[in-house]
């Protein structure tokens, strides 16, 4: 537990950093950079929905074919 713990706290503090550095050293103002941001943020979002989509269908046809087989 104790190991879990120090990994998570050393990568929230990495996180926390590296943030920091990307936001001080960024080429763009900051409205520009929270724009930035916002498209990439949604881009993640939407390909995220396609491919749960696609693993769903992928696990429904998967489900089907086993249950019309007699399940083995």
């Amino acid at each position: 537990m104790n190991r879990i713990f120090s990994f998570l706290a050393g990568a929230i503090c990495g996180a926390i950093v590296g943030a920091t550095l990307a936001l001080l050293f960024a080429p763009m103002s900051g409205e520009e950079l929270r724009e930035e941001t916002r498209a990439r943020v949604e881009q993640a979002k939407i390909e995220a929905e396609r491919a749960a989509a696609q693993r769903r269908a992928q696990l429904e046809h998967e489900l089907a074919r086993l249950q019309g087989s007699g399940g083995g």
